[in-house]
């Protein structure tokens, strides 16, 4: 769990992984999951978000395939983990190049248009979110 809000770069261009502070109690949890002037500030693309989806998924092992939409997206975990893939699908020389990570709370990544994104569940009862433009 990082103090901090960060970002960081991967072997995908264009592919960040984005660190989220997490601020707990004994209620729980809150986050910041978008803070446009603060990712922007950090090397965040201002990819203008238009739209915020959230999946859930009732069970572990869950698998939801490689989809690469024709937009730029925000992708992170409310609740439970995963296990993320990311492919570029982009003509060039990184195609091909994939990375992947796991996902709580305290991690988002930011997807380019051309990457793959895929991810398995490895709890139960995970709701997946993302912002696209």
């Amino acid at each position: 769990m990082s103090a901090d809000l960060t970002i960081s770069g991967t072997d995908i261009p264009g592919l960040l992984i984005v660190d989220l502070p997490l601020h707990a109690d004994a209620r729980g949890w809150f986050k910041e999951n978008w803070q446009r002037t603060k990712m922007i500030a950090l090397g965040l693309p201002d990819f203008t978000p238009v739209q915020h989806n959230v999946a859930h998924n009732a069970d572990r092992g869950v698998t939801r395939g490689v989809h690469a939409e024709p937009w730029d997206k925000l992708v992170s975990v409310i609740s439970g983990r995963i296990f993320g893939a990311w492919v570029d699908l982009r003509d060039g020389e990184t195609f091909g190049r994939t990375v992947t990570a796991e996902l709580g709370p305290e991690r988002a990544v930011f997807v380019p248009r051309g990457v793959g994104n895929a991810y398995q569940t490895l709890t139960t009862n995970t709701a997946y979110s993302y912002l696209v433009n």
